[in-house]
Parts: C-alpha cells; sequence; structure tokens
C-alpha cells in the first residue's frame, strides 16, 4: 500500500493529487535501506535506457559510436540521477514522475555532447571553409559556374547583413556542423535564443539574396 499522501506543494488550495505510479516512486525514492537502494537502482537502469536511446538517435550526425556513445549515455544518466534526487522536492506532480525525470536526463544528454564535441573538435569553432558548401548542399558539378555565383552572393550578405554574433552562429552550424547543444555550452545561450538567431540570419540572407536576384522576393519573405 502506497503510504505516502498522493498530494504534492505546501499550499492547500493549489495541491496537486499525484497518480499511483508517481507516489509510489516518490515513497520508495524517500525510504531507507533496501527500499531506497532498489528505487535509485530502478530509476538508474531508467535513465540509462532513454539516455542510450538518445545517444544513438544523435550519434551518426556527431560521428560518434561504439563504446564512447555508452560511456556518455551512462555519464548523462548518473548525473540525471544525482539532478533527480536533488531536486525531487521540487516535483509539483504535473506530469507523471517518469516523465519529470525523462526531461533531466535528456538535458544531461544535450550537455554531454556538447562537452564532448568542444573537448574534441573535428573542426574549430571559428573555422570559414566555404569551399565545403557545393558538396554539402549537392550542387550539380556541371552547374559550377552558376553556384560559385551563388555562394559568393552568400559570403557578401554573411559578411554584410549578419550582426557579428548572427555570423558567428550561420558559421559554427552551416559551415562547420558544430552541434547545437555545443553552441549553447560556449555561447552561454539557449538553444531557443540560437534557434531564434538562426531563424533572423537566415530571413537576412534571404532577403539579401532575393534583392540581388539569386532568388524569388516571394520566396524571400515567404520563408
Amino acid at each position: 500500500m502506497v503510504l505516502v499522501k498522493c498530494m504534492v506543494n505546501e499550499s492547500p488550495g493549489t495541491a496537486t493529487r499525484l497518480d499511483p505510479e508517481s507516489a509510489e516512486w516518490l515513497e520508495a525514492l524517500a525510504g531507507t535501506g533496501r527500499v531506497q537502494e532498489a528505487a535509485l537502482a530502478r530509476l538508474h537502469a531508467l535513465l540509462v535506457r532513454i539516455a542510450r536511446g538518445e545517444v544513438r538517435r544523435r550519434g551518426p550526425r556527431l560521428r560518434i559510436t561504439g563504446p564512447e556513445l555508452d560511456d556518455l549515455a551512462c555519464q548523462a544518466a548518473a548525473d540525471a540521477l544525482l539532478a533527480i534526487t536533488g531536486k525531487i522536492r521540487q516535483f509539483r506532480g504535473e506530469s507523471r514522475f517518469t516523465t519529470w525525470a525523462y526531461r533531466f536526463v535528456i538535458l544531461e544528454v544535450s550537455v554531454k555532447i556538447g562537452q564532448h564535441f568542444w573537448r574534441y573538435p573535428t573542426v574549430p569553432l571559428d573555422a570559414e571553409d566555404w569551399g565545403r558548401l557545393p558538396d554539402r548542399f549537392g550542387f550539380d558539378p556541371a552547374r559550377q559556374a552558376e553556384w560559385r555565383d551563388l555562394l559568393a552572393a552568400l559570403h557578401r550578405a554573411v559578411d554584410t547583413q549578419l550582426s557579428p554574433r548572427q555570423r558567428q552562429v550561420f558559421v559554427a552550424i552551416v559551415l562547420n556542423h558544430v552541434p547545437l547543444d555545443t553552441l549553447v555550452i560556449e555561447l552561454g545561450s539557449s538553444r531557443g535564443a540560437i534557434y531564434k538567431m538562426m531563424f533572423d540570419a537566415r530571413r537576412k540572407l534571404r532577403a539579401a539574396l532575393a534583392a540581388n536576384g539569386y532568388m524569388g522576393q516571394d520566396t524571400a519573405e515567404s520563408s
């Protein structure tokens, strides 16, 4: 039988009733001895499964495989377990406990991947190899003169239309394939802020290219 009351929050008027599974998790994790140890082991195993699934999903893009990938997952799960147990009193019952815990491990996976790329970069963050763009975008070699002109116009627009921070983010993501999570760490920013920066940068570049006849004005305004 679940011994803890299925309520959270100290204010009686705003208390949230817990689902039975979440209540059982909280009771076991708040226990002592073997009960608590078993709950921690169960939670850790769950976090490892989630972390492994997430790093395998992201791994091919990051060129991380094998034991290295599994090590990242285990590190993320261990750190997520510490974070969850340290903040368990903040659980408000607005979602299932496992859903709440899931967010912690996904965040730790992002942090670990970002740190890994930063420690072992395949390309310097400030490198600018514009010559790699044709292959990356799949341009037809038979239309070499056409795409070289387009890339030259794009390069000019990046240099003249973007703010220094927008330019840094655009070069890192588009030219160098730096993972978003690495930029979050390096720039002390957030995923949402960088997404917004890239969105604004793309709009500026499309408008500049359209103004110079490299794409239709309607396409630039709708994209």
